[in-house]
């Protein structure tokens, strides 16, 4: 006997099947994109890398701060330590492009030189990821620069614009004629790089802040003089 007043409940429409959700925004930009997808994957593991060194760095960790998976990074780099190689010869590549745009042609040579210096200065201040990356890789000996092919380990080492330097100013009389660019170019890194490798400890020892924008300044200007007075005539 049926129950006056009561209704029948309904099947509810969700119970339905539906139909598969699109893909993400961020989903379709890494099928679409994937020379993006790359670059993402080498910048977050520029900075993991860069933290915590190649044995404390997790493929994990970089996969899941580029939303992607650990299977994609491996089909780009096929290793972690393919991943590594990729993010130094990257850092070399993009400090390399930029100095192949200087115009060193137009202007004398010891004011050129002295722009290059400032350039590499304020570049490793404003990447210490750069820095530390070249620390990990002297702690490993450069064993993974070595397993880069030849024309890859040419491009890291182009100094094509320092050399140009100074050879014009050999030419012209004010920059003598036993510098090397292989010499000068160290010496311009050495400087540039113990300002940002070794401000915490120095900053520590000597109790001043190496950071502030007046010891920046300073040192940046001591390091340009000591470099143009160190081969001019």
């Amino acid at each position: 006997m049926a129950r006056d007043g009561l209704k029948r409940k309904s099947t509810p429409a969700t119970t339905l099947p539906s139909r598969r959700a699109k893909p993400s925004a961020s989903e379709r930009t890494r099928i679409n994109d994937p020379d993006r997808t790359r670059a993402d994957i080498l910048d977050v593991a520029t900075q993991e890398f860069s933290e915590k060194g190649l044995s404390g760095a997790r493929m994990d960790e970089i996969a899941e701060r580029t939303r992607t998976s650990k299977r994609m990074i491996y089909y780009y780099f096929e290793s972690k330590e393919g991943l590594y190689r990729a993010v130094i010869e990257e850092c070399y590549r993009r400090i390399r492009n930029i100095e192949s745009t200087f115009d060193v042609e137009h202007k004398p040579p010891l004011e050129a030189l002295a722009e290059h210096v400032r350039f590499t200065f304020d570049y490793q201040l404003a990447n210490p990821d750069f820095v530390r990356l070249v620390m990990v890789e002297n702690i490993h000996h450069a064993n993974h620069i070595a397993q880069l092919s030849e024309i890859q380990q040419a491009e890291m080492s182009d100094i094509d614009p320092l050399r140009r330097i100074i050879q014009r100013g050999v030419e012209e009389g004010v920059i003598r004629k036993d510098v090397t660019p292989i010499d000068v170019h160290m010496s311009i890194s050495a400087l540039s790089f113990f300002n940002v490798a070794n401000r915490a400890t120095f900053s520590t020892i000597f109790k001043i802040d190496m950071t502030s924008p007046a010891a920046t300044a300073a040192r940046r200007e001591s390091v340009t003089q000591m470099i143009i007075k160190a081969v001019a005539v």
